[in-house]
């Protein structure tokens, strides 16, 4: 009986147990509607009035996600939130999803994990999923801060961050983290930050801002 027992017990804990990543990794790129390399004087005079919306993607050089190869594919979640990103929300983040469109349906699937894993809270209620091709170019420069992502309606274009042209206070920083997890990345400046799609009943379109990050993430 206890032997049974016992075997029960183990199977429930492993059905529980939430699906892991085998190991994964890839390139990463966020840009963000105020500045995230910047002195606290301005960061304290955009809280809860800018940056509010955001760009983020994931392209995986390699790995699996719940069993499932995923490496070359990309997806892209735009956030649309109540308050300044970084900031504590005081109400849940709307978002859409853009999926690479070669992936298969259980490619398609893992990709949507992969993102909600990786913002969290930031996905919140998902209005859309749509396919789109996704072009993900990253670290095309010495440095590592020039990137270029374009899907669907989503435009992300970065540079470097210049030590003596992009400095206005001289007091500057990381003063956001960025939004992802397991994330490695250096603060850019968005040459171009757009989204034109329908699903927020919302656009915008940003330039020459010190909000973006380029880097890579890696899930053990």
């Amino acid at each position: 009986m206890y032997r049974w027992l016992s075997l029960a017990l183990l199977f429930a804990v492993v059905i529980v147990v939430p699906a892991q990543a085998g190991g994964i990794s890839g390139q990463y790129i966020e840009a963000r509607t105020c500045d995230v390399w910047t002195g606290p004087c301005f960061a304290n005079a955009d809280m809860s009035l800018d940056g509010k919306h955001a760009v983020l993607a994931w392209k995986v050089d390699q790995g699996a996600l719940d069993n499932v190869r995923l490496d070359g594919l990309a997806v892209v979640a735009i956030v649309s939130a109540s308050d300044t990103l970084g900031l504590e929300q005081t109400g849940p983040a709307k978002s859409v999803l853009i999926v690479d469109s070669r992936a298969s349906a259980a490619q398609r699937a893992a990709l949507i994990g992969l993102a909600k894993r990786q913002a969290g809270d930031l996905v919140g209620k998902v209005v859309a999923i749509q396919n789109s091709k996704i072009e993900f170019e990253a670290s095309t420069c010495t440095d590592g801060g020039c990137a270029r992502l374009e899907a669907g309606k989503a435009r992300i274009e970065t540079r470097c961050l210049d030590g003596h042209h992009d400095k206005v206070c001289g007091n500057e920083s990381a003063f956001y983290p960025p939004l992802s997890k397991d994330v490695k990345a250096q603060a850019a400046v968005a040459i171009e930050h757009s989204f034109a799609g329908t699903a927020f009943n919302e656009t915008w379109k940003d330039s020459q801002r010190r909000g973006a990050y380029v880097g890579s993430f890696e899930i053990r």
